[in-house]
């Protein structure tokens, strides 16, 4: 019992390294009246997802949250 395979049973497959969007177009600083960029990094709620979902590192995550939350403040996001 203990030699056999379990059926469907699957194995999860090699996942492929984020790479963070900005640090890819060499953006220095997130402008928060950029409302269609801003929008691609929250979910439908308007909650701001999480670094490991988008693949942003840590300095431009932190400048996405900043902006996010400032165009919320003048209703350009929800």
């Amino acid at each position: 019992m203990q030699g056999q395979k379990r059926q469907g049973a699957r194995r999860r497959s090699a996942a492929k390294p984020k790479v963070c969007r900005f640090c890819e177009a060499k953006v220095n600083y997130i402008d928060f009246k950029d409302a269609e960029t801003l929008m691609k990094f929250q979910t439908e709620n308007g909650k701001i997802m999480p670094r490991r979902i988008t693949g942003n590192c840590l300095n431009h995550q932190k400048m996405l949250a900043v902006a996010v939350k400032r165009a919320r403040i003048i209703a350009l996001v929800y």
